[in-house]
């Protein structure tokens, strides 16, 4: 990954990133208590910040931490931070805790000003040989806490996951939870059977990806079959295409699981479309 870039934006101040501070007694670094965002943002196009900043609401109301801001400050607040940096293909991270308390409770939640915190970095640059190699995983099972639709800061089974993908060798890793597929460590999955995408449904077992709804958005306006449903194990085994799509790295095709190809072990036709109208959903729509 890239290095983050210089300038971040901490309690409504732009400062330098080496520079920022907060106290140690911030409720995000004693109990993970804090939600975050990731604006992905191209040209200085933000495609899904309208979904973002509803997720982020979400998130922070199913924690009943105070919402800061309000839609408008919180748009104008990734665009300042975007256009101090330089702007161009990069993400922004927004995080916001309960905020830092003097000690270390457990409740009653604390009525406190809540922490903001936000930084960009340079989107991730795609491997030059996904389009016909596509990707490797691994499959694991699913170890992240009961409410995986909140954007938690609380990551540590995540991170625990992906580092089972990285001592693999692989770049995901796809998780199950009896037998069923629900989200990887760090994206959603979609699978392909004939010709028709699927994604597990809504619940508090998975994340609900703004990636994922923009491709559901895509492929209902290309009238291409999608269907939220429950997905087997057998079924993300036989598959004739998986992909995985995130914020950062749009929708991306899975070609090899556990060691063994999926199908035929390249790039489906249908990611192929996908992905062209993904990124062309990146453009800016043109004025008048």
């Amino acid at each position: 990954m890239a290095e983050p870039l210089p300038i971040c934006h901490l309690n409504g101040a732009l400062q330098p990133l080496r520079e920022a501070r907060i106290s140690p007694l911030d409720r995000s670094f004693l109990f993970g208590d804090g939600v975050y965002e990731v604006v992905a943002m191209h040209a200085g196009y933000a495609a899904r910040l309208a979904a973002n900043i509803a997720r982020l609401k979400r998130s922070l109301a199913e924690l009943r931490i105070r919402n800061p801001h309000d839609d408008a400050r919180w748009s104008a607040l990734v665009h300042e931070l975007a256009t101090a940096n330089g702007g161009g293909d990069l993400y922004v991270y927004l995080q916001v805790s309960r905020g830092a308390e003097f000690g270390r409770n457990h409740a009653p939640l604390p009525d406190i000003e809540p922490t903001v915190f936000a930084f960009c970095a340079p989107l991730p640059v795609a491997p030059v040989d996904l389009h016909e190699r596509g990707l490797a995983c691994i499959t694991a099972q699913d170890t992240r806490w009961a409410r995986c639709d909140i954007k938690s800061v609380a990551l540590l089974a995540n991170v625990l996951l992906r580092q089972l993908a990285v001592e693999a060798g692989a770049a995901e890793a796809i998780l199950l939870r009896d037998g069923w597929l629900t989200d990887a460590s760090a994206s959603a999955v979609h699978v392909v059977v004939a010709g028709e995408i699927r994604t597990p449904p809504h619940s508090h077992l998975l994340l609900p990806g703004t990636t994922r709804g923009l491709i559901e958005e895509l492929a209902t306006a290309n009238r291409i079959p999608c269907r939220s449903v429950v997905v087997s194990e057998a079924a993300l085994r036989g598959a004739d295409e998986v992909w995985l799509s995130a914020a950062t790295r749009g929708v991306v095709p899975v070609t090899r699981l556990d060691g063994l190809d999926i199908a035929d072990g390249r790039p489906g036709p249908l990611w192929r479309r996908m992905n062209a109208l993904v990124e062309a959903s990146r453009t800016p729509p043109r004025a008048g």
